[in-house]
């Protein structure tokens, strides 16, 4: 396969991706270097403090899905003494509500994700894979225009605290588009990572310092939830769409199981009009019970799951010279807002997450993951890879991936024209629908007794799909969306 591409959420993120590749590494190098970069360009939507999954294909080899997302903690003897902070955040045409605070505080899980993917399949040490971040982090990363609007709107979380409001509006007032923005204690906690490996964060000096620092707000990561925490490998879950494999992330998360619903319910009813995509989010949406979530740390559980039924987040796909590809996923949630002292380090709000805990929060046991909707997913042709993908957007993560399926394999359209596609959202009863769908279709659904929400341009809210497909002669192409400010990078 000619050259390697990477596709992120910031060019940034993207190149350091294609650096990897072209200073000899794999699809795995790529992904490391691209994350570790995002954790700068991107960092209110992932960072050390986050959560994630990456899904590896290897040619000729069994693909797996590492799972370094978020745990429940709890393990210690620290009890929640603080009440999670609502905060309302404006996306324009809707609302949704985060839960921040040190009660929000999950146990994080990328540090040990990035050291365990580059030990396992990586080919260059992960020092030097995180070089690029570590000086984009001293240099300092000028805000494009997604990137400007999304510290504002998240800035009741990001300058919750002084240290956030030290990074984000440095002299009083949010930085804007095409300022600046630094993180000197954040190069330095990369900097140890890339040295000394994740060790120092679960069971040394920074673990004991980010409990602290939970504990102390009230929250409950103790010093025993950190040093228990290690990734896990799993088997992807499986479904069949127009000829194709497509694997994607297993439980305990619950949105691959849902996408693998979605598009086996699509390949049954034969189309993938807006009201069929529609009635088939209903039934995802419909099926996800509270037996559903305890059934999802049942061993077997997603077989049975599909038989029964049919007889600020982001993403990176990279794929390199040999066809091996790495579609990773990392959140931050909204973030917390809470800082570890001269760390730069932002822990995750996932305890706070609604989509995360849709029947109550703080029902997660001690040590399990939550059950996040991220799908980091890859599609396959008689065992060659077509297409890997993925999408950052909350509970619009299942329905961005799905769609993107659905026109590239059903539509036949090219990756960059599915990325951009018009978008609907169905939950809790109401239809969100950007600008393009089919103003028909959406006049019978609002007939039908559906609440349709026409969205006045794209935004984030609907996902950002960053891809990577296969073209016919083996060349690969990337497309970042442009609702997260996407990008391509080449090798």
């Amino acid at each position: 396969m000619p050259g390697g591409v990477v596709a992120a959420g910031h060019p940034a993120t993207a190149e350091a991706g294609a650096w990897a590749l072209r200073q000899g590494g794999n699809a795995v190098d790529a992904a490391v270097a691209a994350v570790g970069a995002s954790i700068v360009a991107e960092s209110p939507l992932t960072g050390l403090g986050a959560g994630g999954y990456m899904l590896v294909h290897q040619p000729g080899e069994e693909p797996v899905l590492l799972d370094f997302f978020v745990a429940g903690p709890g393990l210690g003897e620290a009890g929640r003494a603080a009440e999670l902070e609502p905060v309302e955040i404006d996306f324009g045409d809707a609302t949704q509500v985060f839960n921040i605070g040190p009660a929000s505080c999950g146990v994080p899980g990328v540090p040990s994700g990035l050291a365990t993917a580059g030990g396992r399949f990586g080919s260059m040490p992960l020092a030097e894979l995180l070089v690029p971040a570590v000086r984009l982090a001293r240099e300092g990363v000028r805000l494009n225009l997604q990137q400007s609007y999304l510290h504002g709107i998240l800035f009741p979380i990001l300058g919750r605290e002084e240290a956030g409001r030290a990074i984000y509006a440095p002299a009083g007032q949010i930085l804007g588009e095409g300022e600046r923005v630094s993180f000197p204690e954040l190069a330095e906690t990369l900097e140890r990572l890339g040295v000394d490996g994740p060790d120092p964060f679960y069971r040394g000096d920074l673990a004991a310092a980010l409990s602290e620092r939970v504990i102390e707000g009230g929250g409950m990561v103790s010093r025993e939830d950190l040093a228990a925490y290690e990734t896990i490998a799993r088997e992807p879950v499986r479904a069949s769409f127009r000829g194709h494999a497509i694997l994607t992330n297993p439980p305990p998360s619950s949105g691959g199981v849902l996408i693998a619903l979605a598009l086996e319910l699509l390949e049954r009813a034969g189309s993938g009009d807006v009201e069929t995509l529609v009635g088939v989010m209903e039934q995802a949406q419909d099926a996800r019970t509270p037996d559903f979530l305890s059934g999802l740390y049942e061993d077997g559980f997603e077989r049975r799951f599909l038989a029964d039924r049919l007889g600020s987040t982001t993403h990176i796909t990279a794929v390199d010279a040999l066809g091996g590809c790495a579609s990773v996923t990392c959140s931050n949630g909204s973030g917390s807002g809470v800082f570890v002292p001269g760390t730069g380090l932002q822990i995750n709000n996932m305890l706070g997450e609604q989509y995360l805990n849709p029947f109550g929060f703080h029902a997660t046991a001690p040590g399990c993951r939550l059950p996040s909707m991220m799908s980091p997913s890859v599609v396959l042709r008689d065992d060659d890879l077509q297409l890997g993908l993925g999408s950052g957007g909350s509970n619009r993560i299942r329905s961005a991936i799905t769609q993107t399926i659905v026109r590239c394999l059903a539509d036949g359209l090219a990756i960059e024209e599915a990325g951009v596609a018009p978008r609907v959202h169905f939950e809790a009863g109401v239809v969100h629908s950007e600008p393009g769908i089919d103003e028909a279709a959406l006049d019978d659904l609002a007939a039908s007794g559906y609440e349709v929400i026409r969205w006045r341009r794209p935004n984030l809210f609907f996902g950002g799909v960053h891809a990577v497909a296969i073209d016919a002669d083996g060349s690969p192409r990337g497309a970042g969306d442009p609702r997260r400010g996407g990008a391509v990078a080449m090798a």
